[in-house]
């Protein structure tokens, strides 16, 4: 049952996801449709949360002081209207998850930077996802008598995509 599921959430798991931590500054473009017309939104602000990065329902929480209100967004990072995510800063933080950034405006808001390669973390490599196929039933000695070459090409699991 689970390897059905498991082939489900492949099919609509995006593979070219960027790397994201908490404590990274992010500009997260997202689609956003007006009536007919479709456009990109662009959203910049810190990574305060990250959940489930190895899952198809991985997302992140990025805040953001607008107008002196603090204004919080979660995306689903394998959402479809999520065009792409470039990481901006990344920062030290010791935690996974910074609510008390919070509390916190000024300078007091700031963390320590750190050197990082930006072009290595935005680019992702656009690697052709593996399809999954169900093994076939077992087969009888008769029937498998009949279908050797059959079931040799059914022993399969994993078939690459082509492009």
């Amino acid at each position: 049952m689970s390897s059905v599921i498991s082939a489900i959430e492949a099919k609509f798991k995006k593979h070219d996801v960027v790397n994201v931590q908490s404590g990274d500054t992010v500009r997260v473009h997202q689609k956003i449709k007006e009536g007919s017309k479709e456009r990109i939104q662009v959203f910049e602000g810190l990574v305060i949360r990250t959940d489930r990065k190895s899952s198809h329902t991985s997302s992140i929480t990025v805040r953001r002081i607008a107008s002196g209100i603090g204004v919080e967004k979660t995306y689903l990072m394998h959402s479809p209207l999520v065009e792409k995510v470039e990481v901006v800063k990344r920062s030290k933080v010791r935690r996974k998850y910074l609510t008390y950034m919070r509390e916190r405006t000024g300078k007091s808001a700031r963390l320590a930077a750190v050197d990082f390669d930006k072009q290595a973390v935005n680019t992702v490599e656009e690697k052709p996802a593996p399809v999954v196929v169900e093994e076939a039933a077992p087969v009888s000695e008769n029937e498998a008598e009949t279908s050797a070459p059959k079931a040799e090409a059914s022993d399969k699991t994993e078939v690459p995509k082509e492009a």
